[in-house]
C-alpha cells in the first residue's frame, strides 16, 4: 500500500484565504462557528482539575474564566503575529490537555503532603510558568528536536494522555467524587443522565453536517443540564453574590515552586511541541499555505514560540498551560474561511466571556454526570488521535514494540502508582514514564530499512 504521504494534496477550496477581509457579519459567524466548536474543550480541563483536586467553586471559576482570557490573548498573538512572534494563521489557543493528567497527579501528591489548595495551585502554576519558557526555547531547537521526538513518541504520549484521562471521565460518568462521599457513585440516576449525554453526542456525530458534529458535545451538555434540571441535581449557590467582573490578577494566588514537579511538567512542555507542530502544519496545509521552505518554517517557529509565550501569559493569570487547537483545522475546511483576521473577533469574543465571573460559576454548576457522558468519548478520540499518529509515518516492527513497551510501562505506573516508588519522580508519573521510555527505545534501537512498512491506508476495504 502506498504511504498517504505520497499522495498528491487536495488544494482546498477556500471562500476567504488567509489575508481577505470581508463584510463584517462574515468573519463574525465564521468566529462564532470556530467558538463552537473548540469552546466546551477549552473549558472543561479547568473543571476537570477543579473536580479532581477538589478545589473551591471560586477557584474553579477563576481558571475557567482565566483560561477564556489567556485563549483570547493568545490567539490574538498567533493570528495577528507580532516580529518572530505568532504563525500568522488562523490558529486558534486553547488550554492544553496533555496536562489534566500531569496536574491532577501531582496536585494530588501535593495535598497527601499536607498543602492547602492555595499553596497547591500556586505551585502547580509556577511549575508551568516557569515550564513554558522552555516552549519558547524550543521553538529555535526544532530541526534537532525532530531527530529525538519522532511520531512513534508523539503518539504514543497523546494515546498515554488520551488512556489516563479515561480514568477521570468514567469516574464523572459514575457522578463524580462528590457521589463517591455521599454513597450515590454508580447509581442508576447517574448512569442514566451520563448515557443520555453520551448517546446525543454521538447521534450528532453521525450526522452529515459538518456543524452539526462539530456541535454535538455543546448539544449533549446542555441537554444533559437541562434534564438534570428537572432531576433536582443542579446546584445554583455558586452564582450568588457576583461581582459584575473579574478581574484578572497575575500570581493571584501566589508564586511557588518545586523541582520535582518542574521535571515531570517539562517533559509533558517539550512533548506537547510536536503537538503544535502537527496542528500548526495541518492548518498550514487547510488554509493553502506552503508546508515546506523558508516560511513554513518561520510559522512553525512562531506558531511554537507564542505557545510559549501564551502559556507564559496563562499561567501567570491563573489558567492552565495553552496551546494550539486542532478543532480549528476542521472548521476552516468546512467554512471555506482561512482569514486570519476572523481569529481577532474570536480573541475579542473569548476576553469579554471570561471577564465576566457568571460565565466561569455557570460553567462549576454543570453536574459531574453530565460532564462524564461527554468525557468518555471527548478522551477516547484522544487515545485515538494518538494512535493516528503513530501510524501516520508507517508503522515496522520497531515501532510496534516501542509503543508496546511504552504503552504498557505507562499503563502499569497508571494500575499500580507504587511500582516505580524508588525512582525518580519522573518515573512516577503514567505520561512521563511512558514517553521517557519511548524517546530512549527510538534512540537505542536499531532501525531495519528492509523491513516492510505498514500504513493507515483511506483506501482499506470497508
Amino acid at each position: 500500500m502506498a504511504a498517504p504521504a505520497q499522495k498528491p494534496a487536495v488544494p482546498p477550496d477556500l471562500v476567504y484565504r488567509l489575508e481577505d477581509q470581508s463584510p463584517l457579519m462574515n468573519p463574525l459567524l465564521s468566529a462564532i462557528t470556530h467558538l463552537l466548536a473548540i469552546f466546551v474543550p477549552m473549558i472543561t480541563p479547568a473543571l476537570i482539575v477543579g473536580g479532581a483536586l477538589q478545589l473551591p467553586v471560586e477557584m474553579t471559576a477563576y481558571l475557567v474564566s482565566m483560561a477564556m482570557v489567556a485563549s483570547g490573548i493568545g490567539t490574538y498573538l498567533q493570528v495577528h503575529r507580532f516580529g518572530p512572534v505568532g504563525s500568522g494563521m488562523l490558529s486558534i489557543q486553547s488550554v492544553n490537555f496533555s496536562f489534566v493528567t500531569v496536574m491532577i497527579a501531582l496536585g494530588l501528591g501535593m495535598k497527601e503532603g499536607g498543602m492547602d489548595e492555595n499553596a497547591m495551585i500556586s505551585t502547580l502554576l509556577g511549575v508551568s510558568f516557569v515550564g513554558a519558557f522552555l516552549v519558547c526555547f524550543s521553538a529555535w531547537l526544532l530541526p534537532y528536536l525532530k531527530k529525538v521526538i519522532t511520531p512513534t513518541v508523539s503518539g504514543v504520549v497523546v494515546m498515554m494522555i488520551g488512556l489516563s484521562l479515561v480514568h477521570v471521565g468514567i469516574t464523572d460518568f459514575g457522578g463524580g467524587f462528590g457521589a463517591k462521599a455521599d454513597g450515590t457513585f454508580g447509581s442508576v440516576e447517574n448512569l442514566g443522565l451520563a448515557s443520555l449525554v453520551l448517546v446525543i453526542v454521538l447521534l450528532f456525530n453521525c450526522m452529515k453536517n459538518p456543524l452539526l458534529r462539530m456541535s454535538g458535545i455543546a448539544i449533549g451538555l446542555l441537554a444533559g443540564y437541562i434534564v438534570a434540571l428537572f432531576m433536582g441535581k443542579v446546584d445554583f449557590s455558586p452564582l450568588q453574590n457576583l461581582p459584575l467582573i473579574t478581574v484578572p490578577v497575575p500570581f493571584k494566588y501566589g508564586f511557588a515552586f518545586d523541582w520535582h514537579a518542574f521535571i515531570v511538567a517539562g517533559t509533558i512542555y517539550l512533548l506537547s511541541v510536536f503537538e503544535a507542530v502537527g496542528d500548526l502544519t495541518a492548518t498550514a496545509m487547510v488554509s493553502d499555505q506552503p508546508i515546506e521552505g523558508e516560511e513554513y518554517t518561520k510559522r512553525l517557529r512562531g506558531g511554537v514560540m507564542a505557545d510559549g509565550l501564551v502559556s507564559v501569559i496563562a499561567t501567570a493569570l491563573g489558567s492552565l498551560p495553552l496551546t494550539t487547537f486542532a478543532q480549528n483545522n476542521g472548521v476552516i475546511q468546512m467554512t471555506g474561511v482561512a482569514s486570519r483576521h476572523v481569529g481577532k473577533y474570536i480573541a475579542a469574543i473569548l476576553v469579554l466571556l471570561g471577564l465576566f465571573p457568571v460565565v466561569g460559576r455557570a460553567f462549576t454548576t454543570i453536574p459531574s454526570p453530565v460532564l462524564g457522558g461527554a468525557m468518555v468519548l471527548m478522551f477516547g478520540l484522544i487515545a485515538i488521535a494518538g494512535v493516528r499518529i503513530l501510524v501516520s509515518n508507517g508503522i515496522r516492527r520497531r515501532e510496534a514494540v516501542i509503543a508496546a513497551t511504552s504503552v504498557g510501562l505507562g499503563l502499569g505506573v497508571a494500575f499500580e502508582p507504587e511500582v516505580f516508588k524508588n525512582l525518580p519522580v519522573l518515573f512516577q508519573n503514567s505520561i512521563s514514564a511512558g514517553g521517557i521510555v519511548a524517546v530512549v527505545l527510538n534512540l537505542i534501537l536499531p532501525q531495519d530499512a528492509n523491513e516492510k512498512v505498514v500504513y493507515l491506508s483511506d483506501e482499506l476495504e470497508h
